[in-house]
Formats: structure tokens, C-alpha cells, sequence
């Protein structure tokens, strides 16, 4: 009965932007993973296919994390602090992060990962309430609520910055990456 209550509250907040909303896009991958990557909300390709990270930036994280020796299927849950695309592809307002958390907070608790990666800044905001960039946390281990978290850098940020020297964000991204799965064997 409460999640109908929730329900009817969240369809009645995102209605206002129904007329531009074509798709609510929730998750792809393990509900069972012990990592989790929240990014920020879906682009236009998410929403057209109804699933987090699938045009260029998911595929270029889908590649990295592969390269690390994670397997994507069955390791990882994707999902977004915003579930529908903003207007113009726009940073997701601090009215439609607050509405949108009280889900992603389910989605954690039904999830229970181990570890959490937030994708960009947006996501580091919402779940750290921390206002720090991303260039100073990302690859820090910080403890959320019993759970390891790491900010990245936003995979679109690397396709902008496709630089591969040592120290440039595609570099820092990979090392990252390769401390999650580092973690991750861990823990098994």
C-alpha cells in the first residue's frame, strides 16, 4: 500500500513535465550487483530505449569497466539520480533531484550494494550532499550509510577530454576503475 501512495505522489509530480517526458527510465543490469553506478539522469538515447547508460558516454563506461575485468551483467546495476531527461538535455534542478531521491534511495535499499560509484557531479551532490568538484573526490573511498562510495568523472567529461596522458581525466578514470574492481575482489 505505501509504494501505490509513493507511486501516485511521484506521477503526480512528474506530470507537469508529461508533455515532455516520453519515457521514466529506472535501471539495466544485476538487481543483485554489489556495485552500483548512479549517474545523473537519462540523455536522449536513454530514453529512447528505456534503460541508464546506452548512447556514447554508457558505451565509453560499459568499455572501461570491461577493460577493468568487470562484467557488466552480472557485477553492475546502473541507474540515474533523475529518472526522466530533463528538457534541452539541462543539469536536473535541485527541485527534480529532490523529488527523484526518495526512488533512488529505494532503488539502493532493494539493490543493497556493497560499493557506489556516482558518475559525475550531480550525482556526487545528491547522494554526498557534499559540494566539493569532482577532481578533488574522485578515486576517494568515502563511507555512505555502512556502504564504500567512489565519485568519477562523468563519462561524457572523458569524450570531451579525450587526452591519454598520464594524469589527464581518461587516465585518472581508468585507475579509478581499476581500485573498484580491486575493491570489488575483495569482498567476494
Amino acid at each position: 500500500m505505501t509504494k501505490n501512495i509513493h507511486a501516485d505522489k511521484y506521477v503526480s509530480k512528474i506530470s507537469d513535465l508529461s508533455n515532455l517526458i516520453s519515457k521514466i527510465v529506472i535501471s539495466r543490469g544485476n538487481p543483485f550487483a554489489k556495485l552500483m553506478i548512479i549517474g545523473e539522469a537519462p540523455g536522449a538515447k536513454e530514453e529512447e530505449l528505456g534503460k541508464p547508460f546506452v548512447g556514447r558516454s554508457g558505451k565509453l563506461l560499459d568499455q572501461l569497466l570491461q577493460n577493468a575485468g568487470i562484467d557488466i551483467s552480472l557485477d553492475v546495476y546502473f541507474c540515474n539520480v533523475v529518472k526522466c531527461r530533463p528538457p534541452k538535455n539541462r543539469r536536473p534542478t535541485k527541485i527534480e533531484i529532490q523529488e527523484n531521491l526518495p526512488w533512488l534511495y529505494q532503488q539502493i535499499k532493494l539493490v543493497n550494494p556493497e560499493i557506489i560509484v556516482l558518475v559525475g557531479k550531480t550525482a556526487l551532490e545528491a547522494i554526498l550532499k557534499n559540494k566539493s568538484t569532482i577532481s578533488i573526490l574522485r578515486g576517494k573511498w568515502i563511507n555512505w550509510n555502512g556502504r564504500l562510495v567512489m565519485p568519477i568523472f562523468h563519462p561524457a567529461y572523458l569524450l570531451r577530454n579525450q587526452s591519454k596522458e598520464e594524469g589527464a581525466p581518461m587516465s585518472l578514470t581508468k585507475s579509478d576503475i581499476l581500485k573498484i574492481k580491486e575493491k570489488m575482489d575483495t569482498l567476494k
